[in-house]
């Protein structure tokens, strides 16, 4: 940090501080109209122009990047269009600060938010955004659009101590789309758009750690067939469901072999660091009648040395085993492939990057972060893909795609103080 400190003085970190600290509650409403403005997979344009807006405030011009829903020509890519997003008119946005030449370094998040599945469980309903004991709830207020309160607090807070900080290197603040379902948002911004710069850091809620890398992750679809009948003879032969359900119990222990087989070296306590998850089952159209076709929409985590194309060859053959030993099972299940396609990945944790960005938040918050890695996925791997080290790092949320999604406020403003320290030291100096 000593070329930071020598370049805008001894008292610089106090007053970025107080600036943060002054311009906080402005982020904290910048949150709540980005959940108000509910951005399902599809749907994330009245969010994304609520980012424009904020981000122009801050003395960041915004271009609006054209993002077709439908298939795309790369191998990283998931399969699309999902949940209905493939229709025209979608785009991303990306704010950079003024200038020409390339990006110094990127700025990530996405827009997009799970659904928010039976609304009347929730305390308010999920996109009124509402404060309670020191947080923020609402859909999407923790995955991920704290991410971009903390970022636009940061440069607000640059804004107003450092307001020649990037006169000669750029900054970019990219809002993507469909990081749930494909992450072909961020994907696209690369091969499309050109959008990337030699370091990245991606927003997610972190707990003011850092997300250092992930799993592989498949979705696919499983479709089980059987001889639909009348329910007064249900008893006689299982129907679609409950074939279905046989074959799900058969993947979890095949996915738990894989776990004993394949440990995740940087996830030594956590027992199945491979989840199979049934997320969706579609079956049946009268209740009198057996069901002859039942729909699983499985996630499969799978190990990071592992291809996608190896993932989906070994799920496939896992179905035709657990099936031909099935004697009820007739008709051998397909498997049909549906959005995410993500390869698991790694930061190297001495990486500049990973370096830098933890000894701002130790001199912010006189700790080193916590480095981590999750069951999951994030777009951070398709800028490591290409050799661009990336990490996430954001605020602390609770609930995630769950009930009544909250943020704690007081963690925007300290992942605010640590990225606007961060930005200090890389756009400042000499460093990378």
């Amino acid at each position: 940090m000593d070329q930071t400190i020598d370049h805008f003085g001894d008292d610089v970190h106090p007053e970025l501080d107080r600036a943060v600290q002054d311009a906080s509650e402005e982020a904290f409403q910048v949150l709540e109209r980005l959940v108000r403005a509910a951005s399902p997979v599809g749907a994330e344009q009245a969010a994304l122009e609520v980012f424009a807006e904020a981000a122009e405030r801050v003395g960041l011009p915004v271009r609006r990047l054209p993002f077709a829903g439908g298939p795309l020509a790369d191998a990283r890519a998931g399969v699309a269009p999902v949940l209905g997003a493939g229709q025209a008119g979608r785009y991303q946005v990306l704010a950079t600060t003024p200038g020409e030449g390339p990006l110094h370094l990127l700025l990530n998040g996405h827009m997009d938010v799970v659904p928010a599945e039976s609304p009347g469980l929730w305390t308010r309903p999920p996109f009124e955004p509402h404060r309670r004991g020191g947080r923020l709830y609402g859909r999407g207020a923790a995955d991920m659009k704290c991410g971009f309160a903390a970022g636009l607090l940061a440069l607000r807070a640059l804004r107003e101590v450092a307001p020649d900080l990037f006169a000669r290197r750029r900054l970019g603040f990219l809002a993507v789309v469909e990081e749930e379902c494909t992450g072909n948002g961020t994907l696209r911004s690369l091969v499309e758009d050109g959008v990337t710069a030699p370091e990245v850091v991606v927003l997610e809620p972190t707990d003011l750690g850092l997300l250092t890398g992930g799993v592989g992750v498949l979705w696919a679809e499983v479709t089980v067939t059987t001889a639909p009948g009348h329910a007064h003879s249900s008893g006689s032969r299982p129907n679609a469901v409950d074939l279905a359900m046989r074959l799900v119990e058969g993947l979890r222990r095949w996915a738990a072999g894989i776990a004993a087989a394949h440990p995740e070296p940087e996830l030594p306590g956590l027992a199945q660091p491979y989840a199979l998850n049934l997320g969706q089952i579609r079956a049946g159209d009268w209740i009198s009648s057996s069901p002859a076709t039942a729909v699983l929409g499985l996630r499969v985590g799978f190990p990071r040395a592992w291809t996608p194309e190896e993932a989906e060859d070994r799920l496939r053959r896992a179905v035709a085993g657990i099936a031909a030993a099935d004697p009820d099972l007739l008709r051998p299940p397909t498997v049909t492939l549906t959005g995410l396609r993500a390869r698991g990945h790694l930061v190297d944790a001495g990486s500049p990057l990973v370096r830098d960005l933890s000894a701002a938040h130790r001199d912010a918050h006189g700790q080193a972060p916590r480095l981590h890695m999750l069951a999951s996925t994030t777009d951070a791997r398709f800028y490591l893909d290409e050799g661009i080290p990336a990490v996430c790092f954001g605020p602390t949320g609770h609930d995630l795609h769950g009930i009544d999604e909250s943020v704690e406020l007081q963690s925007i403003v300290d992942a605010a103080r640590t990225l606007a320290r961060f930005l200090l030291m890389r756009f400042a100096g000499d460093g990378p």
